[in-house]
């Protein structure tokens, strides 16, 4: 299954962020949407499992959980905002955790634990990159890779 993956948006949704996850099967929002227009324009793409980050603070944002467990095939992928929340005990036997709020993406293997920060695709924050993110899972085959949008 080819997942895309975004995070801080912040309401904005590029057009090059779009284009990026356009062959996605789903799509996983990590936290600070801005916008509800922003899930609307990603469920025009793929079905999306989004939480809600520490600026989506209005009404529209309430019934978005700010954390949540589920499978993506025979993987079970943890996604929350702020990735220094995380407690493994709560989690369970996860494969994948997904975070945003800082901005910089990252992909790191730890424990057997694949843990993915896509980045920003919203407004630019001091110099670091606009990105999104791609997860292939194939069986028991995990693959991310960090997708750095030309803006």
């Amino acid at each position: 299954m080819r997942v895309g993956v975004i995070s801080d948006t912040h309401g904005l949704l590029r057009p090059e962020a779009v284009e990026a996850l356009a062959n996605s099967e789903l799509i996983l929002h990590a936290g600070d949407i801005g916008k509800p227009e922003v899930l609307v324009e990603l469920e025009a793409i793929a079905p999306v499992i989004a939480v809600r980050g520490n600026n989506d603070m209005e009404e529209w944002a309430e019934a978005i959980g700010d954390r949540k467990t589920f499978k993506i095939e025979n993987t079970s992928v943890h996604l929350l905002h702020i990735g220094q929340e995380l407690n493994l005990l709560e989690t369970g036997n996860v494969q994948v955790v997904i975070s945003g709020h800082s901005h910089k993406p990252s992909i790191v293997e730890r424990d057997g634990i694949l843990f993915l920060n896509p980045g920003s695709a919203g407004p630019r924050r001091f110099k670091l990159p606009i990105s999104v993110a791609h997860l292939q899972i194939e069986g028991n085959a995990i693959h991310a890779e960090i997708v750095e949008l030309a803006v």
